[in-house]
């Protein structure tokens, strides 16, 4: 089964080694039939304590690494700087 992989923004990097990663979803309203913005948290592991508060990071399903945390951030290659 493939791991799970949502995209979000760091809103806390207080604790160590740990990111908090707020993702948004849209969602059709049953009755009403317009589009709400549902948010959810999640603790996501960041080992290298490399992502700060306002990044847009994604993050996969991992083991459980603690109580609350099991994702842990994608850690993508950046693209090359284009040469002027």
């Amino acid at each position: 089964m493939p791991k799970r992989v949502l995209q979000g923004t760091v809103v806390s990097d207080k604790g160590d080694k740990t990111v908090i990663v707020t993702v948004e979803r849209r969602l059709m309203h049953p009755l009403y039939k317009k589009y709400i913005r549902r948010s959810k948290r999640y603790a996501a592991h960041d080992e290298a304590n490399r992502f700060k508060v306002g990044d847009v990071v994604r993050i996969q399903e991992c083991r459980p690494l603690s109580k609350t945390k099991c994702w842990e951030v994608l850690v993508e290659d950046a693209a090359p700087a284009a040469s002027a």
